[in-house]
């Protein structure tokens, strides 16, 4: 009984971590969040709309991007598109989330990891590998960075949304570059040394060709494998050379 106690405050303790680590980008989540609620409101959905969205789909890119091929009329709502729009988008989650796969048991466990996959964000993932280089990554972690995320998201989605009729326009409050600014923070905070500048570099610039020669998203999933590849090559190299 005492075991299973521990072992409950330890992955509540880890979940409380995860939270207390996501806290400042929580901030920004809730800054673009504001914005989309605004601009929800100005596409025309419904309060019970935005609920719905924000709640099941819990993915900001994709949602603002679903923002620009809505419309009010049912019958004239592009089904299709919308859905490949955000398929398209959030393809990038299948690099992010084969990495968290040293957090999960080898066998057993895919209930709780389809279920903890539901709170992965850009913002609680970069920290959770954070926390995994430090040898403190969990999946406690990650869900309490996730949750953090949605109450953050929702919570702002539904005040924008109130606010819509009074911000009209939200770059006048800067809102417009709170996206901006919370990636650059999670990067600077993911550089561990000169050894990430090549994969970032080729990343960059794999993302800028893409993005010029494929309309649409793909320049992030683009970007996403080439930098990811040359850091899989370091990292081969490097254990070669230390082995």
């Amino acid at each position: 009984m005492n075991q299973t106690s521990s072992r409950r405050d330890s992955s509540f303790d880890r979940f409380l971590l995860g939270a207390r680590a996501c806290f400042p980008v929580a901030i920004s989540i809730g800054a673009y969040g504001l914005v989309w609620g605004v601009l929800a409101r100005g596409a025309g959905l419904t309060l019970l709309e935005v609920s719905l969205m924000s709640g099941l789909v819990f993915a900001g890119s994709a949602q603002f991007v679903a923002l620009d091929l809505w419309t009010s009329v049912p019958s004239a709502l592009p089904v299709g598109p919308l859905i490949l729009a955000a398929l398209i988008v959030n393809l990038r989650y299948l690099l992010l989330s084969a990495t968290l796969r040293p957090l999960y048991p080898a066998k057993g466990g895919m209930g709780r990891g389809i279920l903890s996959m539901y709170f992965v964000t850009d913002e609680n993932w970069a920290m959770t590998v954070a926390a995994m280089a430090r040898g403190e990554g969990s999946v406690a972690f990650l869900v309490g960075g996730g949750v953090l995320a949605w109450i953050a998201w929702m919570g702002t989605n539904l005040i924008g949304y109130g606010l819509g009729s009074t911000i009209d326009d939200p770059s006048r409050w800067g809102l417009d570059f709170a996206f901006t600014a919370t990636f650059l923070a999670l990067l600077l905070g993911m550089w561990k040394g000169r050894g990430d500048l090549l994969p970032w570099l080729v990343a960059a610039l794999a993302a800028i060709l893409t993005s010029r020669l494929v309309e649409g998203s793909w320049h992030i999933l683009g970007g996403g494998m080439a930098g990811s590849l040359v850091g899989a090559i370091m990292e081969g190299r490097r254990h070669v050379r230390q082995s």
